[in-house]
């Protein structure tokens, strides 16, 4: 057996958090999220299967990863090959163009590029909503970059209907601005920080009741286009998800002083009229909301703040595909 694929899949931010698992092998989420797919975040891999191959290999960002790694890879790999019903090695080919396990949802574009390729190259030729829950075991994120612009993943009842939906093309002048903080690997990884919250957090439940809120009011706001609706829900989402975690025990924070600079001078850029609203994921790394026309200025006044810090446009981001 000789078969080779390559996919393209985009990071995705979400604007209502995915944070906790209620399975972790399944990974089955606590509650439904919402995001939107970014273009200027993205992960290309390759996957070829050969007979000829001893045993499967993993190559991210050209360096030849670790049996660890590899293992991780083999184990998603595994899920393709039983249902495809072969047993065929392969060598994986990555290239990841977002910062590695930084907050900036690497593995979400990671997972769902990998999938895509393995439904190809596998044969399965399974549809998008299907490759959704498979990617899913990879990293839950995953899920939602599958699609272009605004997506929900619904949390299901059980692995066949957890899965991603298209809500909006997000086509009326939307974009996202990111500014790096801090690119460099975190300490405290999203999966131990989901589980720590979730176990300890006395703020969990409380978190959860209202994001089920915040997830039918962002949708209604999306539905109407109204932006104002839309960023506000974001930026509260957002905040209290990372309340959550100062709950814990023992309590953390993946915030930086700089963070918190940040976060400041955006309500400043918001008070002189410029609508753009903040959300951070699991790392220090902040991202704006804004109207796509108003980036470039929003983007200036940024970078004039913080000049030595990477301030990035994204424009809507599509789902993934095969190259």
């Amino acid at each position: 057996m000789e078969r080779h694929s390559k996919a393209r899949a985009h990071t995705n931010i979400a604007l209502i958090k995915y944070w906790g698992k209620r399975d972790e092998t399944l990974f089955l989420p606590m509650n439904s999220s919402l995001s939107l797919t970014l273009d200027q975040f993205y992960t290309e891999t390759t996957v070829e299967l050969s007979d000829s191959f001893e045993k499967d290999s993993f190559i991210l960002n050209d360096r030849l990863q670790d049996d660890s790694e590899t293992t991780k890879i083999s184990r998603f790999l595994d899920l393709f090959r039983q249902e495809a019903g072969i047993q065929t090695p392969a060598k994986i080919t990555s290239q990841n163009f977002v910062p590695t396990a930084a907050g900036l949802a690497s593995s979400a574009s990671a997972f769902a590029a990998l999938g895509a390729a393995m439904n190809d190259a596998s044969g399965l030729k399974m549809d998008l909503a299907t490759l959704s829950t498979y990617v899913r075991r990879g990293s839950g994120s995953a899920t939602r970059s599958v699609y272009g612009g605004f997506v929900e993943w619904q949390m299901g009842t059980n692995s066949a209907d957890s899965m991603a939906v298209e809500i909006d093309d997000a086509s009326w002048d939307i974009g996202m601005i990111t500014v790096a903080v801090n690119t460099n690997k975190k300490t405290v990884s999203s999966r131990d920080g989901m589980k720590l919250t979730v176990e300890t957090s006395a703020f969990y439940p409380a978190w959860l009741e209202s994001t089920a809120k915040d997830l039918r009011l962002i949708k209604e706001a999306i539905y109407k286009h109204d932006f104002q609706q839309l960023g506000e829900i974001t930026e509260s989402n957002g905040m209290k998800m990372h309340g959550t975690m100062l709950g814990a025990t023992p309590p953390f924070s993946y915030w930086e002083a700089l963070t918190v600079e940040v976060l400041t001078k955006i309500r400043e850029i918001r008070r002189q009229g410029w609508q753009c609203y903040f959300t951070m994921d699991a790392g220090p790394n902040v991202k704006i909301l804004c109207r796509y026309s108003d980036a470039e200025a929003i983007q200036k006044l940024l970078t004039t703040a913080f000049p030595d810090n990477p301030v990035i446009i994204s424009k809507v981001g599509g789902g993934v595909k095969l190259i």
